[in-house]
């Protein structure tokens, strides 16, 4: 008697966790609705992709005037600018539109002065209270490696900056200060849309509407997030070329070595 109770609480266990699972599921699933982004041919992808410099440079422009003002870049130094083809006049001209905090000075006192090529970009607030105070107590995440965070990678992000919508669907309540766009999880987000047509004007003349500027801020983006993609990629080609060189000259020598064998 003692076995069929206990068979039976098991099973009664087993039951509620299973009814429990299914439904704790159902509703995660639906809080967490949001629609795939497309595919996108990026430069970048592919064994013999390549970085887009002159998107990437827009994409610096787009990401210092309209998103600086929220969105760090804690891992990139602005030296590494020089990799997009920006020379050190332009460096600094970039860098001294900043402040850091440096020290102490010889009176052990904390001092502000302008950021060098040498820093990092500097951080738009000071702390993450400070930051959160500011956007309605959501925290603007690091662009540093963006793209490499986020599922979906550059296409999630181009998806997003692209997928903001002025209205919300018919049954679809809003919360407040909440912004509708498909493609974010929940399908609500607390950023407000970013990039609106000719929110920056590109020098070279190219049309600044969303999706451009989209496009180019997730080059560059992508960039931040894999500077040594382009290096990395011709290194391994060598070392495939060298590996193949090497293989052909040992079955050389191994021929060579067995054709006295016989």
């Amino acid at each position: 008697m003692k076995k069929i109770n206990g068979l039976l609480n098991f099973l009664a266990i087993v039951s509620i966790t299973f009814i429990m699972t299914v439904v704790l599921s159902d509703s995660a699933n639906s809080a967490g609705k949001y629609k795939h982004p497309e595919s996108q041919e990026w430069g970048f992808n592919g064994l013999f992709g390549k970085f887009d410099k002159s998107s990437i440079r827009r994409g610096l422009q787009v990401y210092l005037e309209v998103c600086s003002s929220c969105h760090g870049l804690d891992q990139v130094a602005y030296r590494n600018l020089k990799d997009i083809g920006l020379n050190i006049e332009e460096i600094k001209e970039i860098a001294e539109q900043f402040e850091v905090m440096d020290g102490p000075d010889n009176e052990g006192e904390m001092f502000a002065r302008e950021a060098r090529p040498s820093d990092k970009f500097v951080a738009p607030f000071a702390n993450e209270k400070a930051a959160r105070v500011s956007n309605n107590g959501a925290m603007p995440p690091d662009l540093s490696l963006i793209t490499k965070s986020r599922h979906g990678g550059a296409d999630y992000i181009y998806a997003l900056l692209t997928g903001y919508k002025d209205e919300a669907p018919d049954g679809v309540e809003m919360g407040e200060g909440m912004n509708f766009n498909p493609y974010f999880v929940g399908q609500q987000i607390a950023m407000s849309q970013p990039l609106y047509e000719d929110s920056v004007e590109y020098p070279d003349g190219t049309k600044a509407t969303v999706s451009q500027m989209s496009w180019d801020l997730v080059n560059f983006l992508h960039w931040t997030a894999e500077p040594e993609m382009e290096q990395r990629r011709s290194l391994g080609w060598k070392v495939v070329l060298f590996l193949l060189v090497l293989t052909g000259l040992l079955y050389a020598v191994k021929r060579q070595v067995w054709s006295k064998e016989h």
